[in-house]
């Protein structure tokens, strides 16, 4: 039982690591990424359409990202999508293809970028403790229910801190990782 839940804890902290890994994968660095636009919803037909889905897109040289839309009816909401957006980039259409050309970062950008990772890495703090919490009640409740010992509740307890402790420290390295990244000239 102890077992399950630990496996539990280790899967959904997994998961909270991994959508803060997608999550700053789209905040910008030095250099072009095409996760940067890949989730970029475009109206396309009326539907809201990653644009992963409508186009391919590539890096041809190290601070452009050159996206080609599989229908080219699409280019058009795809080149308002990117406008619309906060990324802050402009798009250049050449009726067949979208370039994007990423400025240089300033140093205050930068920072501003690094305070923006920050509060992302505490979100996922929050949500693996908001895990924790949660499988810690259970365990609470399995001993008032009598279904394991003081004991096993102990064991439980110390096992799942150890579990949390282990993504809370990923989640930082991943952060200090992005954090150097940015700052990167």
């Amino acid at each position: 039982m102890i077992n399950d839940i630990l496996k539990e804890a280790q899967t959904r902290m997994y998961a909270a690591v991994q959508n803060l890994q997608d999550d700053l994968a789209t905040i910008r660095t030095g250099r072009a990424s095409p996760a940067l636009v890949e989730k970029l919803p475009v109206e396309y037909y009326g539907a809201s359409t990653p644009l992963i889905q409508l186009a391919s897109i590539s890096v041809p040289e190290p601070r452009q990202l050159l996206i080609k839309p599989f229908d080219p009816a699409a280019l058009r909401s795809i080149e308002k999508a990117i406008l619309a957006s906060d990324l802050g980039l402009t798009p250049n259409n050449d009726g067949k293809q979208i370039r994007l050309n990423l400025p240089a970062l300033t140093e205050e950008r930068r920072r501003e970028l690094v305070r923006v990772v920050h509060s992302r890495l505490e979100e996922a703090r929050v949500a693996i403790r908001n895990v924790r919490r949660d499988l810690l009640n259970d365990l609470r409740d399995f001993e008032r229910e009598k279904m394991i010992s003081e004991d096993d509740l102990e064991r439980g307890e110390q096992e799942l801190q150890k579990v949390t402790d282990k993504f809370i420290e990923e989640v930082n390295k991943i952060g200090q990782h992005k954090e150097q990244e940015i700052m990167e000239v």
